[in-house]
């Protein structure tokens, strides 16, 4: 896990990962709470997180993909497609991030 500090793309992958656990957490078990126990107090804690890592994986992935010259249709527009789609920050650190 430390190698990946190292590098942009080991960064990219950890906010991959960050972000795809931050929405787990807002959908598993902030909303539920909402609405099952009448506490917004988590989504008002989660969300704003969410919100920020959703961002900075969005914003990064544009970083990373001018600084290594990523073409735009092969690798970059997947990556960025992945971060609007629940939990497809996994599926493109599995199928795309941990190859390059």
């Amino acid at each position: 896990m430390i190698d990946l500090l190292k590098t942009k793309i080991g960064r990219l992958r950890i906010l991959a990962i960050l972000e795809g656990i931050s929405l787990l957490s807002l959908v598993c078990i902030a909303v539920p709470v909402k609405y099952w126990m009448g506490n917004p107090l988590f989504v008002r804690l989660l969300g704003p997180v969410h919100g920020t890592l959703f961002l900075l994986f969005l914003f990064n992935t544009l970083s990373v993909g001018v600084e290594q010259n990523w073409k735009f249709r092969e690798i970059t527009w997947k990556v960025i497609l992945a971060c609007f789609i629940p939990f497809g920050t996994f599926y493109i650190d599995k199928k795309i991030l941990s190859k390059l």
